[in-house]
Protein backbone atom coordinates (compact mmCIF):
# COMPACT_ATOMS: atom_id res chain seq x y z
CA UNK A 1 0.00 0.00 0.00
CA UNK A 2 1.04 3.32 -1.17
CA UNK A 3 1.49 6.04 2.20
CA UNK A 4 1.09 9.83 1.68
CA UNK A 5 4.46 11.30 2.96
CA UNK A 6 4.39 14.25 6.02
CA UNK A 7 7.08 16.17 5.86
CA UNK A 8 8.06 18.72 8.44
CA UNK A 9 9.03 22.36 7.47
CA UNK A 10 9.52 24.62 10.48
CA UNK A 11 6.12 24.15 12.77
CA UNK A 12 4.36 22.86 9.93
CA UNK A 13 3.28 19.72 8.77
CA UNK A 14 3.16 19.74 5.12
CA UNK A 15 0.95 16.48 3.32
CA UNK A 16 0.91 16.98 0.05
CA UNK A 17 -0.98 13.92 -2.01
CA UNK A 18 -0.13 12.63 -4.95
CA UNK A 19 -1.32 9.49 -5.11
CA UNK A 20 -5.67 8.09 -5.33
CA UNK A 21 -6.56 8.96 -2.20
CA UNK A 22 -8.12 5.21 -1.58
CA UNK A 23 -10.04 4.76 1.30
CA UNK A 24 -7.42 2.87 2.80
CA UNK A 25 -4.64 5.31 1.85
CA UNK A 26 -6.98 7.66 3.64
CA UNK A 27 -6.82 5.96 6.93
CA UNK A 28 -3.40 5.14 7.04
CA UNK A 29 -2.60 9.33 6.30
CA UNK A 30 -5.18 10.00 9.36
CA UNK A 31 -2.73 7.78 11.54
CA UNK A 32 0.33 8.46 10.20
CA UNK A 33 -0.10 12.51 10.61
CA UNK A 34 -1.61 11.74 14.06
CA UNK A 35 1.49 10.57 15.12
CA UNK A 36 3.65 13.04 13.55
CA UNK A 37 1.83 15.51 15.25
CA UNK A 38 2.80 13.77 18.83
CA UNK A 39 6.13 13.60 17.72
CA UNK A 40 6.51 16.65 16.49
CA UNK A 41 4.73 19.33 18.28
CA UNK A 42 3.74 21.13 15.45
CA UNK A 43 1.26 23.51 15.53
CA UNK A 44 0.19 23.39 11.74
CA UNK A 45 -1.09 20.98 9.16
CA UNK A 46 -1.09 22.15 5.31
CA UNK A 47 -2.80 19.38 3.09
CA UNK A 48 -2.14 20.12 -0.24
CA UNK A 49 -4.83 18.43 -2.57
CA UNK A 50 -3.61 20.17 -6.12
CA UNK A 51 -2.99 16.96 -7.43
CA UNK A 52 -6.76 15.34 -6.47
CA UNK A 53 -8.74 15.93 -9.52
CA UNK A 54 -11.89 14.63 -7.69
CA UNK A 55 -12.56 13.73 -3.93
CA UNK A 56 -15.63 11.26 -2.85
CA UNK A 57 -17.73 11.86 0.27
CA UNK A 58 -15.62 9.18 2.34
CA UNK A 59 -12.24 11.53 1.63
CA UNK A 60 -14.05 14.58 2.29
CA UNK A 61 -15.29 13.22 5.56
CA UNK A 62 -11.41 11.86 6.16
CA UNK A 63 -9.70 15.27 5.48
CA UNK A 64 -12.62 16.77 8.20
CA UNK A 65 -11.75 14.40 10.61
CA UNK A 66 -7.99 14.77 10.43
CA UNK A 67 -8.80 18.40 10.92
CA UNK A 68 -10.70 17.51 14.44
CA UNK A 69 -7.68 15.07 15.60
CA UNK A 70 -5.18 17.83 14.52
CA UNK A 71 -7.23 20.54 16.34
CA UNK A 72 -7.80 17.85 19.56
CA UNK A 73 -3.38 17.98 19.77
CA UNK A 74 -2.90 21.49 19.23
CA UNK A 75 -2.58 21.67 15.22
CA UNK A 76 -4.37 23.69 12.99
CA UNK A 77 -5.24 22.24 9.65
CA UNK A 78 -5.20 24.03 6.26
CA UNK A 79 -6.02 22.88 2.74
CA UNK A 80 -4.48 23.92 -0.18
CA UNK A 81 -4.50 23.56 -3.94
CA UNK A 82 -8.58 22.87 -3.97
CA UNK A 83 -9.33 23.00 -7.11
CA UNK A 84 -12.61 24.24 -8.38
CA UNK A 85 -14.13 21.00 -9.57
CA UNK A 86 -13.09 19.21 -6.21
CA UNK A 87 -15.19 22.39 -4.62
CA UNK A 88 -18.36 22.17 -6.72
CA UNK A 89 -18.11 18.09 -5.76
CA UNK A 90 -17.82 18.57 -2.11
CA UNK A 91 -20.68 20.88 -1.71
CA UNK A 92 -22.77 18.87 -3.84
CA UNK A 93 -22.17 16.58 -1.48
CA UNK A 94 -23.13 18.39 1.59
CA UNK A 95 -19.56 18.34 2.93
CA UNK A 96 -18.91 21.60 4.49
CA UNK A 97 -15.53 20.23 5.80
CA UNK A 98 -15.57 21.45 9.60
CA UNK A 99 -12.74 22.74 11.05
CA UNK A 100 -10.30 23.37 8.01
CA UNK A 101 -9.56 26.46 6.53
CA UNK A 102 -8.37 27.05 3.11
CA UNK A 103 -6.18 28.85 0.84
CA UNK A 104 -5.09 28.81 -2.59
CA UNK A 105 -1.61 27.34 -2.45
CA UNK A 106 1.00 26.17 0.10
CA UNK A 107 2.64 30.01 0.41
CA UNK A 108 -0.59 31.30 1.40
CA UNK A 109 -1.63 28.11 3.73
CA UNK A 110 1.71 28.60 5.82
CA UNK A 111 1.02 32.52 5.85
CA UNK A 112 -2.37 31.68 7.47
CA UNK A 113 -1.04 29.68 10.09
CA UNK A 114 1.89 31.64 10.95
CA UNK A 115 -0.39 35.01 11.21
CA UNK A 116 -2.96 32.84 14.14
CA UNK A 117 0.09 31.66 15.02
CA UNK A 118 1.26 34.96 16.33
CA UNK A 119 -2.10 35.99 16.91
CA UNK A 120 -2.36 38.72 14.37
CA UNK A 121 -5.90 39.81 12.75
CA UNK A 122 -3.93 41.67 10.10
CA UNK A 123 -4.16 40.68 6.60
CA UNK A 124 -2.20 38.15 4.75
CA UNK A 125 -2.20 40.31 1.69
CA UNK A 126 -2.15 43.99 1.80
CA UNK A 127 -3.47 46.07 -0.65
CA UNK A 128 -1.91 48.13 -3.21
CA UNK A 129 -4.10 51.24 -2.95
CA UNK A 130 -3.59 54.15 -1.44
CA UNK A 131 -5.39 54.90 1.91
CA UNK A 132 -8.22 57.24 1.29
CA UNK A 133 -7.24 60.53 3.31
CA UNK A 134 -10.57 61.21 5.66
CA UNK A 135 -11.33 65.15 6.33
CA UNK A 136 -10.88 66.71 9.30
CA UNK A 137 -13.80 67.92 10.94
Amino acid sequence: MERVPVLKIGDILLVSIQIDMEDQVALQLQEDLAERIVATGCHGVIIDISALDIVDSFVGRTLATIASISRVLDAETVVVGMRPAVAITLVELGLSLPGIRTALNVELGMALLARDRAGDDEPVVESEAEPEEVPEP
